[in-house]
């Protein structure tokens, strides 16, 4: 069993928001039951451990709860063998209130990581197990000595170019390979999920908090509903990456789906340039990192027009950074003050005609301070 892993951090931020006062979405199920205790939880998990043959039946093994999101249960699992990374989905998100998300993306996860070791080996952590009716992933260990999340780093300032780079340049590499095997998209055929999961969290709450920017966010609806043509990991983002010393991992494939290759690149995109607007004095580099991101990205594209993909991008970006001041996962680390920038800055982006990237770049330096 190889060392390696999925760190405290990893997780869906309230990114897994589903409206269960819609019908279209009766699809979801989940639970209000209470939940299973931590011997419960221990041994739910050794059962799966010894079905897969990881672990004897006899065999002593330690675990530890794993900092992290409100999306899954984490383990740490110590074991004679090596030490790895059990997740499993939860049905009723760990959050006050109705939450329910479909377990069937812990399936979907398990797809992905198996396609992208396929695709680009060492892009993703190795899937050691998968068992879709209990909905557990065993997933190899990366110690976080070695590989520290970006996130963290970006929120303490240190910013590095070319950790983009290397994203975009992996994205670019699972876009494109993908998009040569188009017998992926029945695999990966969860639009339903993906509009409950992504489109309502953030472009259609936002539609109901700003009216008047409802045909604006219809036609980014209709963009990205209408060009599925590879498979899209859909949760790039520095809280799912860790940076490695052979290069960037990408963790966390809950969302993904058969859709528009835009949607990855503006979500990544849209982190770097909300972390501009925090007092740590590297709004240039970080703009500059999603210019290296889109460069490194860019020579990969050979399904379509380069051009195409970048303007998309450029036409989600504003909107998916009012999302995340006002749609149903803000993140964290803003005060009043910043919130107020990006929804000022973003309102001015969102719908325009023609926008593109070097619009959005030129648009954010030109208002640092």
């Amino acid at each position: 069993m190889q060392d390696g892993h999925l760190p405290p951090g990893a997780d869906v931020d309230n990114e897994m928001e589903v409206a269960q006062r819609d019908p279209e979405k009766a699809h979801l199920r989940g639970s209000r039951e209470a939940a299973p205790s931590a011997d419960q939880q221990v041994n739910d998990l050794r059962t799966f451990l010894v079905a897969c043959r990881i672990i004897g039946s006899e065999d002593q093994i330690e675990t530890r709860v794993l900092a992290g999101g409100v999306s899954s249960d984490i383990h740490l699992v110590l074991t004679l063998g090596g030490s790895l990374v059990v997740k499993r989905a939860l049905p009723q998100l760990k959050v006050e209130g109705t939450w329910l998300a479909p377990v069937e993306r812990s399936t979907h996860e398990a797809a992905y990581l198996r396609v992208a070791e396929q695709l680009d080996p060492g892009f993703c952590p190795k899937l050691i197990a998968h068992d879709p009716a209990s909905g557990y992933l065993a997933m190899e260990y990366l110690e976080p000595e070695s590989h520290p999340l970006w996130k963290a780093q970006l929120l303490a300032g240190r910013v590095d170019v070319e950790v983009a780079g290397s994203v975009g340049h992996h994205i670019g590499r699972i876009h494109a390979a993908a998009a040569a095997a188009p017998h992926l998209a029945n695999e990966f055929d969860t639009t339903a999920e993906f509009r409950s999961l992504r489109i309502h969290p953030y472009l259609e709450t936002l539609q109901s908090r700003y009216p008047e920017l409802s045909d604006a966010l219809d036609a980014l609806i209709e963009m990205l509903l209408g060009n599925r043509c590879t498979l899209v990991h859909g949760d790039v983002s520095p809280k799912n990456i860790l940076v490695g010393v052979t290069g960037p991992v990408l963790l966390d494939a809950e969302c993904a789906w058969w859709g528009d290759p835009a949607f990855d690149l503006a979500f990544c995109m849209n982190h770097l340039f909300l972390k501009s607007f925090l007092p740590i004095g590297q709004t240039k580099t970080l703009v500059q990192s999603v210019l290296t991101l889109r460069d490194r990205y860019v020579p990969h594209i050979d399904w379509e027009e380069p051009d195409t993909v970048i303007d998309r991008t450029a036409a989600l970006l504003p909107a998916l950074m009012l999302a995340r001041v006002d749609g149903l996962s803000p993140v964290e680390y803003f005060d009043t003050e910043h919130k107020d920038a990006v929804r000022s800055f973003a309102l001015d982006l969102v719908g325009r005609d023609g926008l593109s990237l070097d619009a959005i770049t030129h648009a954010r330096l030109d208002r640092r301070g």
